[in-house]
């Protein structure tokens, strides 16, 4: 039996941020269907100055495939020390009957992909109809994703944006106007960007509070992107308190992600939780009751996001014969 190898080229060559929504769509259906079989994901940190190695693996009963990806992620030094990028990512399908690997491919897109599309359907499920400003704390590259993808399912008519670091403020600025044509507003403080907000988005390695509850308007819809682990943390807890609160999943987020945070310190128990966004996704629950509450996107990322969109790469590459083909075996 072959095996297919895909680089970040040829992977990026097949995957369009529409495909990935759909992608996700279909993975957080299948999540939601009790299709998935999905571990805890490991987190692997490793002695400075290196970063750390995160592995997700999951099995889809939809299609019978199954994945694992390696995310090395924060390796600051790679880029000017070795000539590498700061995040590697692999993604390896297997076929579910017989365990044979299917396919290796680069992760790069798939995992910036997969992370845009997750927020975006937040938004297109839970914030309000006529919401058409978008705050970004953050502006890397996954604040990036996140603009791609969300432009694709909401009209955005400005953004307004904070960094810590101005110099990637400034380029985030200059990269979203000329990409996208949505005028970019850079803010001085968190405040100010985060008080005009009707979707806000934090995609920072945040070690504490930096979105204060105070900041927030009736009605905004948030997507925490950066919370992914333990210790970290980007919204003030209190925010939590009168919330519609969703997560892709629970047990992840209340461990993991954002969420994790109001629960230590009692602000809300499990039971406040109002859904997983695939319920929302195949129309079991309303995403947003009406224009004045307050909603709350908490994604830590899922093995299955990664394996449907991986596995639609695969199809694609041996319709369009792209790849290299190698035996194990």
């Amino acid at each position: 039996m072959n095996t297919l190898l895909l680089n970040k080229e040829e992977v990026f060559s097949i995957l369009t941020m529409d495909d990935a929504i759909e992608a996700v769509r279909a993975a957080y259906r299948s999540f939601s269907q009790h299709k998935v079989i999905q571990p805890p994901y490991m987190a692997l940190p490793l002695p400075a100055p290196r970063g750390e190695i995160d592995f997700k693996a999951g099995y889809d009963g939809g299609s019978d495939r199954l994945s694992i990806k390696s995310s090395a992620g924060a390796f600051a030094e790679n880029p000017t020390k070795y000539n590498l990028p700061a995040g590697i990512n692999l993604v390896t399908l297997y076929d579910g009957l017989t365990g044979a690997i299917l396919c290796i491919m680069d992760g790069t897109y798939i995992t910036g992909y997969r992370t845009g599309a997750a927020g975006a359907i937040s938004s297109e499920l839970m914030a309000r109809k006529d919401a058409k400003i978008v705050t970004s704390i953050g502006t890397g590259n996954q604040a990036r994703m996140q603009l791609k993808a969300l432009s694709r399912l909401k009209k955005i008519e400005a953004v307004h944006a904070w960094d810590a670091f101005p110099a990637s403020a400034e380029k985030f600025k200059t990269d979203i106007e000329a990409e996208l044509g949505i005028p970019v507003i850079i803010e001085p403080t968190k405040q100010a960007a985060v008080e005009k907000a009707d979707i806000l988005i934090t995609t920072t390695r945040g070690k504490g509070s930096i979105v204060e509850a105070a900041w927030i308007k009736p009605g905004t819809h948030i997507v925490a992107v950066g919370t992914d682990c333990k210790g970290k943390q980007e919204l003030d807890p209190e925010i939590f308190r009168h919330a519609r609160i969703v997560n892709d999943s629970i047990e992840q987020c209340i461990d993991k992600g954002e969420t994790q945070h109001p629960i230590a310190q009692g602000i809300i128990t499990r039971n406040d939780i109002y859904a997983e966004i695939g319920e929302l996704v195949l129309g079991q629950k309303p995403g947003r009751v009406n224009d004045n509450e307050i909603t709350i996107f908490d994604t830590t990322g899922m093995a299955i996001q990664d394996l449907c969109t991986a596995n639609f790469i695969y199809e694609k590459a041996l319709e369009q014969g792209k790849g290299t083909t190698f035996s194990f075996f």
